[in-house]
């Protein structure tokens, strides 16, 4: 297991590596990107290519993080995003999401 780090790659980007899976996401872990200093122009690029591994707790915090953008009005956009979360989406039917479309690694 890898522990999960944000990194800031320049501003308006993040990358996220490690694990996105239940050992390694907590409550605390949403909150970890601070949509409101971290964007640029009102944008937030967050980077999934660092991701080793990842289960349906991935898919549910990046939910969470797209809740979170929009009530913070920015654009969220994900780049890289595993083939196993994107499964995960289609199986849960946000695929069809615009988050999910267009942003496989």
């Amino acid at each position: 297991m890898q522990n999960l780090e944000i990194i800031t790659m320049q501003t308006g980007c993040l990358s996220v590596k490690g694990d996105l899976t239940f050992a390694s996401i907590n409550a605390k872990t949403v909150k970890c990107v601070d949509f409101s200093n971290s964007c640029a122009n009102n944008t937030l690029t967050l980077d999934l290519k660092l991701v080793t591994n990842c289960d349906s707790a991935g898919l549910a915090l990046m939910i969470e993080w797209i809740k979170y953008s929009q009530q913070q009005q920015v654009k969220l956009i994900f780049q890289h995003i595993p083939q196993q979360l994107l499964l995960l989406a289609k199986l849960s039917g946000f695929e069809k999401n615009a988050y999910f479309q267009n942003a496989a690694g």
